[in-house]
């Protein structure tokens, strides 16, 4: 069976996004965590999601000094969306270790100022990988039934942790070029290794 490589925010969207990939490929699961800005507890929960959905391996990827750089020296209006790429690229080098062909997201479609058409564009230009998007178009309830059918849904409600960088007012549109500008101020290839050798890998 073929791998790809998941992003796992702890959200109640990417386990669901996993849950339906499972069948068609192997699955790594990814997380960016933002310790020691944000609670242990953050890491405890994506483990816990992991265990449920049966994942045998998963990244724990040291990202705060990535997303500050970004904050620091990119515009912030975009900082979701820059951050969101960032994270990808991460994920791809992981693909290329791991000889996985695919990333997997929990995106829904404007559900939240990264996930609009203009920045969803704006990611996936970015990336040289596939990117599947399994809940892309799914209501919000109906991943909240299905969150529930495969219990992950008592792990993954509460806050989201990914805001605690970002504006208050972020971009809801982003053109490519733009984005690959801001990119450019900050040594991005450099921040992304440091994080990965950083990584605690664990495998069940």
């Amino acid at each position: 069976m073929e791998r790809g490589i998941a992003l796992l925010s702890g959200g109640i969207d990417s386990p669901v996004a996993i849950h339906l990939m499972q069948n068609r490929l192997e699955i790594i699961a990814v997380h960016f965590h933002q310790l020691p800005l944000t609670d242990i507890k953050e890491v405890e929960k994506v483990k816990e999601l992991v265990k449920v959905l049966g994942v045998k391996k998963v990244y724990l990827i040291p990202f705060v000094d990535v997303l500050k750089q970004l904050v620091e020296k990119c515009n912030h209006h975009k900082y979701y969306v820059l951050s969101k790429i960032a994270m990808f690229k991460s994920a791809e080098l992981i693909a290329k270790k791991e000889g996985a062909k695919f990333l997997i997201t929990g995106e829904n479609l404007a559900q939240v100022s990264s996930q609009t058409l203009s920045n969803l564009k704006s990611i996936t230009s970015h990336l040289s990988l596939e990117v599947f998007r399994p809940v892309l178009t799914y209501d919000k309830q109906e991943i909240v039934d299905l969150a529930k059918k495969i219990n992950t849904y008592e792990i993954s409600k509460g806050p989201e942790i990914c805001s605690l960088l970002g504006p208050r007012t972020p971009s809801t549109k982003s053109e490519v070029e733009n984005i690959g500008e801001e990119l450019k101020k900050i040594e991005l290839d450099k921040l992304m290794q440091e994080s990965l050798n950083k990584a605690e890998i664990l495998e069940f």
